[in-house]
């Protein structure tokens, strides 16, 4: 990775042998031994590199911070993202193994938060469930977290009530204006091909697809839906419940924005975004659209069901866009995330000025909040 499109203090580098990956990390605060650790892992459609903006402040303040290209992503290799292959090593504790096995080639025992953006958010929330003692703090983007699923409870002495298909997908494709779940449609066989051959290119499909999840998209002005209904989620901007037939590619194309636009864009100019177009044109997405499926297939709920009733611990706190639509996009989890989920929940951060990206829209107070989570007088040392 040219060291010319990192900011200063940035290093890019490889670490073998992490549970079969080579796992490609962008590394800050290396130059001295013994500093605290911090662990950030990136979401879709990311990479590492979209912790860019904040790693120098956190580094300068005393931590040694690693972000890695997580499996399915960027130059990490050793993963095999076949749609007919093995679901099984991008399921969530799998990916918990991985950071654990990225923090011990590291040489630390623990690490002082672990932050996760977007599906990173999950994968960072399970590490602090699982985990505590390795993952002592907790921070979350954009992506709340609900806790892990329930166990069925109190049914020994009651007729088996026979498993119920979730009708939303059905009333969605039903509504007069149909309806699909970006979810369920990254899972789709044919949902890679349409990204990384889309029409416009790679470039202009992520151009647009970043602008669209953006504080520079008009629409964003998120506020929380009433249950998981049809007609509640077609609330939901098209990214999110797509027009039913057509593609991701299409559906961002319908808000590419303006030459002038794209000129004034200062949390990702072009030279940068010719990044991630270049490394997704190489790698395709499906890397990062099997951990879709690992969800909307329901195949490893029962492995999840382990932690049943088990809450996060550890500090914790929740940062994300003002614009950023992600927070409502599960209607109650956000709810559930300060009711139950994290007892030691030390705040929940709405930036103005951002949507999706909040930590390349807003760096500067992304880094803020961080840091004041991180030096609070309860925080873990």
């Amino acid at each position: 990775m040219s060291s010319d499109i990192l900011p200063s203090g940035i290093r890019s580098r490889f670490v073998d042998d992490i549970k079969g990956l080579r796992m490609h990390v962008l590394e800050a605060g290396f130059e001295s031994q013994g500093r605290p650790c911090l662990l950030l892992l990136h979401g879709f459609p990311e990479l590492a590199f979209s912790w860019r903006k904040v790693m120098p402040a956190l580094a300068a303040a005393g931590y040694h911070v690693i972000a890695p290209d997580q499996r399915g992503y960027g130059r990490t290799t050793g993963w095999d993202a076949d749609y007919d292959g093995d679901l099984a090593p991008f399921r969530l504790l799998n990916l918990v193994r991985d950071a654990l096995g990225l923090v011990s080639a590291f040489g630390c025992r623990h690490v002082d938060a672990v932050v996760g953006h977007d599906s990173g958010s999950s994968v960072a929330a399970w590490c602090a469930l699982v985990r505590p003692d390795v993952f002592r703090s907790l921070a979350l983007m954009s992506a709340p977290f609900a806790g892990p699923p329930p166990l069925p409870f109190d049914t020994a002495n009651k007729l088996a009530a026979p498993k119920q298909e979730d009708p939303v997908h059905r009333d969605l494709a039903a509504l007069p204006r149909p309806r699909e779940h970006y979810q369920w449609y990254y899972s789709r066989r044919d949902a890679n091909a349409h990204m990384q051959h889309a029409p416009q290119g790679v470039h202009d499909f992520l151009r647009a697809y970043y602008h669209h999840k953006s504080a520079d998209w008009p629409g964003n002005t998120p506020y929380p839906l009433q249950g998981w209904t049809a007609n509640e989620l077609a609330k939901l901007p098209t990214y999110y419940v797509m027009d039913l037939g057509k593609t991701m590619a299409e559906t961002v194309a319908e808000e590419m924005p303006s030459p002038v636009q794209i000129a004034s864009n200062t949390w990702l100019p072009d030279r940068e975004l010719a990044f991630y177009a270049a490394e997704y044109a190489r790698t395709g997405f499906q890397g990062g659209l099997q951990w879709y499926r690992c969800g909307t297939s329901g195949i490893f709920t029962a492995e999840y069901e382990t932690w049943s009733g088990r809450t996060i611990d550890v500090p914790s706190c929740f940062i994300s866009g003002k614009q950023d639509w992600g927070i409502y996009q599960r209607p109650g989890v956000i709810e559930a995330m300060q009711n139950t989920a994290c007892t030691d929940l030390r705040g929940v951060y709405l930036i103005d000025g951002a949507g999706h990206w909040v930590q390349q829209e807003q760096p500067h107070e992304v880094s803020r909040l961080l840091l004041q989570f991180l030096r609070e007088p309860h925080a873990p040392r």
